[in-house]
């Protein structure tokens, strides 16, 4: 009996074991499969554990076009996104948040949180979704494009953007330096809340492509005065010191522009010579490559007709 019983032991024993390695390999496969729905980001504090296809980001600065250019789902974003017109369209169902909204954020119920370092309630929000925050200027404007890019698991579609837009900009500079002359000047300027700036190389509003792609130059005393800061404020009467060439004038429509009526501004050889082109300020605020794609549009449009 004990002889007919111990092969019957040693079956079991078998098929018992047989299983727990089908589970043990369920189990593995289950994890392989969990640990492929994120990635790991090196964000500016260290490793965070990101969505590796995130399908609801909550965008708290001014990055919106980044991700919408890289086909990312965007369900929250800051005011400024909502009054650029190269957004409108694929935005128009996203919920206006501040990173104060904790609730309303929580609402949205976001898998993926996107921010500029030093906001508010940074903890609080890492608590709803992972959070990776940026510091504005760490790195130059089409590294940070690829950054976001590696956070959203797109790192290569961002990187051969970018490749694209250099050479695209760097053809452009060419054809344009050609038509005014190596020597021509241009600034940028900007009237916001009656104030008057004027801008550096990396502070959006086309500089980028400008001077840093197209290798067009700027005036000494704007270089002078903006290189550092990226920005300076002047006063209206003085922008004559400060005018190129040409100037690029960003303004925005829902506030008093009658300063163009104005003697100093009619006074300007930009003017005068129809060399000052009026952009939208809305549209032309950020550096992201749907803004970008549209700047560099507006340029050869303006440039080169």
């Amino acid at each position: 009996m004990k002889k007919w019983l111990l092969p019957m032991f040693m079956m079991v024993v078998l098929v018992l074991a047989a299983c727990g390695n089908k589970e043990e390999k369920a189990d593995e496969g289950s994890k392989e499969a969990s640990s492929a729905e994120t990635i790991m980001y090196q964000s500016e504090s260290g490793p965070i554990e990101v969505p590796a296809n995130p399908k609801r980001v909550v965008v708290l600065s001014s990055f919106v076009g980044d991700l919408l250019q890289l086909g990312v789902n965007v369900v929250g974003v800051d005011s400024w996104a909502t009054n650029n017109p190269n957004f409108q369209d694929d935005i128009k169902d996203a919920v206006v948040v501040e990173n104060t909204d904790i609730e309303k954020i929580i609402e949205l119920d976001p898998d993926l949180i996107i921010g500029l370092n030093g906001i508010e309630n940074a903890d609080k929000l890492a608590e709803i979704a992972p959070t990776v925050l940026f510091t504005y200027g760490k790195v130059d404007y089409l590294q940070q494009f690829i950054e976001i890019g590696k956070v959203v698991n797109k790192e290569k579609e961002a990187t051969e953007w970018v490749k694209d837009f250099k050479a695209r900009a760097a053809e452009a500079g060419t054809k344009i330096k050609e038509k005014i002359g190596e020597d021509a000047t241009v600034t940028v300027a900007e009237m916001f809340n009656k104030q008057l700036y004027v801008y550096g190389d990396n502070w959006g509003r086309g500089t980028e492509i400008l001077y840093q792609e197209m290798g067009l130059k700027m005036p000494e005393q704007v270089q002078e005065d903006t290189l550092k800061p990226g920005y300076f404020a002047i006063s209206q009467e003085v922008l004559g010191d400060y005018a190129g060439d040409y100037v690029i004038f960003s303004m925005f429509k829902d506030q008093d522009n009658s300063f163009t009526n104005a003697a100093w501004f009619k006074d300007l050889e930009a003017v005068k010579n129809s060399h000052l082109f009026e952009v939208n300020a809305n549209a032309f605020y950020f550096n992201d490559p749907i803004t970008l794609d549209y700047q560099l549009d507006f340029f050869k449009e303006k440039f080169l007709q």
